[in-house]
This record gives C-alpha cells, structure tokens and sequence, in this order.
C-alpha cells in the first residue's frame, strides 16, 4: 500500500522559513512524479508544486509560491521535500504530499498531512 508521511510543520513567523519532508513507501518512488498540495482552512485544496522523475527533474510552482518554494527529491531515500522561504500568513494550511504530477495531485494519494502556521 502507498504511505505518505509528511513532517516539518510548525509555527513561524511572516518571513521565516520551514522544510517539509515526506517519507513514501508501498510503490517505486523513482518511477512517480512528487507533488505537494495544500489546504488552507475553510478553502479547498490548492497545488503547490510538482517535481517529476528521472535524474534532471523538471520542476513546477503555482503562481502564489514561485520563488520562494522549493521542491526536490531523494529518490535513494524515497524522500520528497519542499522547502517554504519567504513565509506569508496566506501560506498557512496543512501540506500533503502527493504521489504523481500536478494534474493527478489532488485525487493522487496523500498523506496525514503536516500543519504550517504563518502568523
């Protein structure tokens, strides 16, 4: 079975910065593209950004993280992560990763989720 295990969160100031990790097991993380999708409270659930496989992974953002978010992967380790610079209180959600790219990312499998507050 496909887990996802997200972990990072926490409480930061507008400004600061977080890295969200995610542990994947239950399928062969190379051969997937990573997502990660979050949802803010009361909105719907929003990409964020995608990295697809291979070794020189394209990656892509949503408008609202360009610049300021980073995603990237360990595929030795089946870790994706997502690095959040630049903290905005609009940014506060819970972060999910999700197994495949940004058009399957929102129905794709995903994890407990791991909760970033931006005050």
């Amino acid at each position: 079975d496909v887990q996802l295990v997200e972990s990072g969160g926490g409480s930061v100031q507008a400004g600061g910065s977080l890295r969200l990790s995610c542990a994947a097991s239950g399928f062969t993380f190379s051969d997937y593209a990573m997502s990660w999708i979050r949802q803010a409270p009361g909105k719907e659930l929003e990409w964020v950004a995608s990295i697809s496989r291979g070794f020189a992974a394209s990656r892509s953002y949503a408008d609202s993280v360009k610049g300021r978010f980073t995603i990237s992967r360990d595929d030795r380790a089946s870790m994706v992560y997502l690095q959040l610079n630049s903290l905005k209180s609009e940014d506060t959600a819970m972060y999910y990763c999700a197994k495949g790219p940004r058009d399957q990312a929102l129905t794709s499998p995903r994890g407990q989720g791991t909760q970033v507050t931006v005050s």
